[in-house]
């Protein structure tokens, strides 16, 4: 059996679903089951480690030392209370969040959003396109346009994977993951860490000044992904079908623990990154604000391992996160508008603006934390959506989201949209009493 898991990939899939399919009919127990349907948590988490963390995360370490600790740790809670929200909805419903949109708004609605999706997915590939872009070009001493190309070549070849089912691509974005995950552990044993100030950093709000608050919106903007939750309702919603309502919430109980844990590691890489960007370049180069001079600096502060454990982190983040961006645009523009594309021409549709940043020579790194504001000032629509329909009884039923639940996360779109009506006030001239200008 192993033999012909190896020569035919579909199988990965077909026992996988087996398996999910058996322990709904109590025919499989224990810790091992729950491997059958862990898959959908782990390609969205993805969302939460791309290039644009790495570019937000960098600047954020180097400028203020552990001081927006705070904004990633809240950042990531809520992502896990979105996506797990996500989750449920294709669960529940069978339907995507992007086709409930076109099923439940207003046409002129749907087309605003299709539009914000698409800007949003525009941002998102920039981000991973120039972060892969950077590392293959830092990695191959090449111009960075080359390292753009070989990137979009390697992320074509990884969506292709999809057509022999779920799991081979699962398994593909879940290895990827690891490798980044282990390069920051690995990077955690290097850098000179300054634990109390780590623990400081999470446990005392403080933005320091107009920069600060920037880069605190970006990090939202690069932690709760819009795209991560249009695709985490759309891997769920026909992955494992159910027959009941204790099939649905036996489903629901899995994928909240698979999101817990995903988006839980998620954040301790993002946290790492920061962690090692104030240790390795806060005290003596706090100017070290970009991706290719951290690199080149982590050589003499940490040493060539370091910096190559760095760069071998940047590239698989840029490889996976903009395999799954693709796979979250062809979902976004099926679900609002019907139809869907060929993977390479959404990919080339997408990739457009990455190639004109490079092409005019703006910085790399600053073009990286522009797009997670973009995503930022984005994201609020979709999490929107998202609390109406799972909080409405007559689409989710007996899994409606209790009262704690819908507030609690309705405070959190609306303290998004408050930060970003900031930024763009304070981005317009204007002074808000209460934030550093």
């Amino acid at each position: 059996m192993n033999t012909r898991v190896l020569t035919n990939p579909q199988l990965l899939t077909d026992q996988s679903r087996a398996t999910a399919r058996a322990v709904l009919d109590g025919e499989r127990k224990g810790w091992r089951a729950a491997f059958a349907f862990a898959g959908p948590a782990v390609i969205a988490s993805i969302a939460y480690m791309d290039p644009g963390n790495f570019a937000t995360n960098i600047q954020a370490g180097a400028k203020y030392g552990y001081g927006l600790l705070w904004v990633v740790l809240l950042a990531n809670v809520v992502a896990m209370v979105f996506q797990a929200l996500s989750a449920k909805l294709g669960i529940v419903t069978g339907k995507n969040l992007a086709e409930m949109c076109r099923d439940q708004f207003p046409k002129p609605v749907v087309w605003l959003l299709w539009g914000v999706s698409e800007i949003a997915a525009m941002a998102t590939d920039l981000a991973e396109f120039l972060g892969g872009a950077i590392g293959f070009s830092l990695l191959l001493n090449v111009p960075l346009m080359v390292g753009m190309a070989i990137t979009a070549i390697l992320s074509y070849g990884l969506l292709s994977l999809e057509r022999f089912g779920f799991r081979p691509l699962e398994l593909a974005i879940g290895l990827l993951v690891a490798i980044i995950g282990l390069s920051y552990i690995a990077e955690l044993f290097v850098a000179p860490i300054h634990w109390a100030g780590v623990g400081a950093g999470l446990t005392t709000p403080h933005l320091a000044d107009a920069g600060a608050l920037t880069l605190a919106v970006g990090i939202i903007g690069a932690t709760v992904m819009p795209h991560a939750l249009f695709l985490h309702s759309g891997l769920t919603q026909n992955r494992t079908p159910s027959k009941g309502v204790e099939e649905k919430r036996t489903l629901i109980r899995f994928s909240n623990r698979e999101t817990f844990i995903a988006l839980a590691f998620a954040g301790f890489v993002n946290m790492a990154m920061v962690a090692v960007a104030a240790a390795a370049f806060h005290a003596g180069a706090s100017d070290v604000a970009e991706i290719e001079t951290a690199y080149k600096t982590l050589t003499p502060l940490l040493g060539g391992a370091a910096a190559s454990v760095f760069l071998l982190s940047l590239i698989a983040s840029g490889l996976s996160s903009s395999t799954v961006g693709t796979m979250a645009g062809q979902m976004v523009m099926q679900g609002f508008v019907g139809f869907r594309i060929p993977v390479l021409l959404r990919r080339l549709i997408t990739m457009i603006p990455a190639f004109i940043v490079v092409w005019l020579g703006a910085d790399a790194t600053h073009s990286l934390v522009l797009s997670q504001v973009v995503l930022s000032v984005a994201l609020p629509a979709p999490m929107i959506a998202l609390l109406l329909f799972t909080g409405r009884r007559a689409l989710m039923g007996p899994f409606v989201n209790g009262r704690a639940l819908q507030w609690g996360a309705g405070v959190a779109a609306a303290a998004i949209l408050a930060l970003n009506g900031v930024l763009i006030a304070q981005a317009l001239g204007c002074e808000i009493p209460g934030f550093p200008s």
